[in-house]
């Protein structure tokens, strides 16, 4: 049977002299694509309809055929058809609720398609008409969280299929556009609220194993639709909640899709680091490793992630979710439940086995190592920050970049950050590099969790200096670092991190923004980071004293701005070439001129007292314990200025810096959810079992 016969509901011939026969169904469909009343002649016509099994190829097709003109010359059938889904939706006859879903679904997802450029109001007209619009969303919109209630509440054992039946019916809606505040049926989300419903799901033990991520992310699509043109009622609820299950469901499942999606990662890397693979790239240079590498990252998953970012950007509340601990657990690789509403083949899209879901409270072993929700998101940071090249990848990035900017703003993320008392073991993925050795895992030691972000800043600063020169993510990078050290510099934290590394990679990127000036500057204004960088050593000079370790911490930041004293003066001669011609780049120049008086100031201070060290003890070359001591006994003669507003920074705002950007990855994730929202694989006969057992 062709494609085109199965779309149409064409029954197998009985022989060959006969055409073949079309379902009921179909017909009845037929009979709403006229222009007379379907009724007219059958006054059991509707009753008949939602007792038949739904074709939703063929509805869906048939609308899609339909020019403008031609929908608007069965509005009244198309009108009557959805009025009477919404009927059914209350009937207590279980197969007229499920099939009744489903035809909405494909009226929603048939009128759009068909549609794309009509206005709302006209789609909303086609649907439902404009008369009685509020009346008949409001029905459709009780029934439906009526519904999600009697799933969570009522026997909810039974009942997971009708509710992954409902979510998906929920994102369809929310799919049906490309941009999703152009999507005016949420506007009758709006006013109707499935706010309640949608946390019952993620604060139910039960329910959130099987459902909470199509939950969270319908939670985060509806965070955005015009989010920034109205009062949202989902943003102003979720900003609120200060349920604690709730709040700790919504965790575990932003979790666990992270939790993963590393595991999965890791396998893949396991895997083609291994066996004769390995062999043949360790003979040949590993001049392989690069492209084996790439393709690791088959697709991120930025629907998790954006529901992360509204939690931490709308919630203070759930900054305490971030740090609770629980034992590090090795996920099965088989899963229980397939996830409807995401990909098969994309990392990280798989849920974890129902008991790890369900567990709010995990018994502790001495010898397990501890993790929480913000190492798990460090180590997907470190995965998908490796390779910027892809869009979807950029865009994570971008987005793991922001979460981290308002995980340091906030004094109790940054405390709990840099709370000695509790130290934690992270194996952040590192991109592989011909000129340096892969990390031994157990080698990593167990600190506080600040140096671990501060870690993931250093390796995405060392290992993303390349031609297309991510300039984005860069600036957010040495903000995040900024932040924390104004923290540790106002609470006088002392903390014990490898600072020479840090420095070192902030001057070998001043080195590399030196050496591509003309082709960066084509495209960026790489004087703004420059100035950022400047001043990250600026407080490090002017307050390094009250949060370095040790003496010996200011003594080597000294010693590393001497030793790379050419980068810090061919930087100055270059800034000050542009800062005294005229051009757009002057101004930004120009404080970048001023910004290097302590750092020249250093470098003219010291370099004399070497040379003239090394001239009195007849010595070529100094050691570093040599220069040490020098500068160590010509600090008193130092003379530097006093800069202000070092400490300062700009606070994180998403609009209207932000709003562009977030547009793009809603639309991208609406395309997404709209191409793996899939009605028809959920088993008719097991949804009609389970809503049987509703009394």
């Amino acid at each position: 049977m062709s494609q085109l016969e199965k779309k149409a509901g064409l029954l197998r011939r009985t022989s060959s002299s006969k055409k073949p026969l079309k379902e009921k169904v179909v017909l009845m469909y037929d009979e709403i694509f006229a222009k007379e009343d379907p009724a007219k002649n059958n006054s059991r016509f509707w009753d008949e309809l939602f007792l038949m099994k739904v074709n939703l190829e063929y509805l869906e097709a048939k609308l899609e055929s339909l020019d403008g003109d031609e929908v608007m010359k069965i509005k009244d059938n198309i009108n009557s058809l959805f009025h009477h889904c919404v009927q059914a939706l209350a009937e207590e006859h279980q197969i007229k609720v499920v099939n009744a879903l489903q035809t909405l679904c494909a009226l929603f997802r048939g009128v759009h398609q068909k549609n794309k450029s009509a206005s709302g109001f006209d789609i909303i007209n086609m649907l439902v008409g404009f008369d009685k619009a509020e009346l008949r969303m409001k029905d459709f919109m009780e029934s439906l969280e009526s519904l999600l209630c009697v799933c969570v509440c009522v026997l909810q054992d039974f009942m997971e299929s009708l509710e992954s039946l409902l979510l998906e019916s929920l994102l369809c809606v929310c799919g049906v556009t490309d941009n999703i505040s152009q999507n005016t049926i949420l506007e009758y989300v709006m006013i109707n609220s499935i706010f309640e419903a949608i946390l019952q799901i993620l604060s139910d033990v039960s329910t959130r194993g099987q459902h909470g991520y199509d939950a969270v992310v319908l939670l985060a699509l509806l965070v955005n639709y015009r989010k920034y043109e109205s009062v949202n009622p989902y943003i102003v609820k979720l900003s609120i909640v200060d349920d604690e299950p709730t709040l700790d469901g919504m965790g575990l499942v932003v979790g666990q899709a992270l939790t993963e999606y590393n595991r999965q990662y890791k396998d893949k890397e396991e895997e083609n680091h291994g066996g004769f693979f390995s062999t043949l790239t360790s003979m040949v240079g590993s001049m392989f490793i690069a492209d084996a590498d790439e393709k690791l990252s088959v697709q991120t998953n930025e629907a998790i992630l954006l529901a992360l970012y509204e939690a931490v950007h709308l919630n203070r509340n759930f900054i305490t979710v971030l740090a609770q601990s629980h034992p590090e657990i090795d996920i099965p690789t088989t899963p229980i439940t397939p996830v409807p509403t995401t990909p098969t083949t994309p990392l990280g899209t798989t849920p974890l086995s129902m008991d790890m879901m369900n567990s709010s409270e995990l018994p502790l072993d001495p010898n397990l190592q501890t993790s929480n929700l913000l190492i798990t998101f460090l180590k997907y940071s470190s995965i998908v920050m490796q390779d910027t090249k892809d869009e979807h990848r950029l865009n994570s990035a971008r987005l793991c970049l922001i979460i981290l900017t308002c995980i340091t703003e906030d004094q109790y993320a940054d405390a709990f950050l840099h709370d000695d008392n509790m130290n934690f073991r992270v194996n952040l993925h590192r991109m592989p590099m011909r000129h340096r050795k892969k990390a031994a895992e157990k080698n990593v030691p167990s600190r506080p969790l600040v140096c671990a972000v501060l870690d993931l800043m250093v390796e995405f600063i060392v290992t993303h200096m390349m031609k297309d020169f991510p300039m984005d993510l860069y600036m957010r990078c040495v903000q995040v670092i900024h932040k924390l050290i104004c923290y540790q510099k106002k609470c006088r934290i002392r903390l014990h991190y490898t600072w020479r590394e840090l420095w070192s990679a902030l001057i070998n990127l001043l080195k590399f923004l030196l050496s591509n000036e003309t082709v960066l500057l084509a495209k960026h204004n790489i004087f703004h980071l420059a100035l950022l960088v400047v001043n990250l050593f600026n407080m490090f000079i002017t307050y390094g004293d009250t949060f370095l370790p040790t003496s010996n911490s200011y003594d080597e930041l000294y010693y590393e701005i001497v030793r790379m004293h050419q980068i810090f003066d061919n930087l100055y001669c270059m800034v000050l070439r542009v800062s005294t011609n005229a051009g757009q780049w002057k101004e930004p120049a120009s404080k970048v001129t001023h910004s290097l008086v302590n750092v020249r100031a250093i470098i003219n201070h010291f370099n004399p007292k070497i040379e003239s060290y090394a001239a009195v003890n007849h010595i070529s070359q100094l050691s570093e314990d040599q220069v040490l001591e020098v500068v160590r006994s010509n600090y008193d003669t130092l003379t530097l200025k006093l800069q202000d507003g070092l400490d300062q920074f700009e606070r994180y705002s998403e609009q209207p810096k932000e709003a562009a950007f977030f547009k793009e990855l809603v639309r991208s994730i609406s395309l997404n959810v709209r191409k793996n929202v899939s009605l028809n694989t959920l088993s008719q006969d097991l949804l009609l079992k389970e809503f049987s057992t509703i009394s």
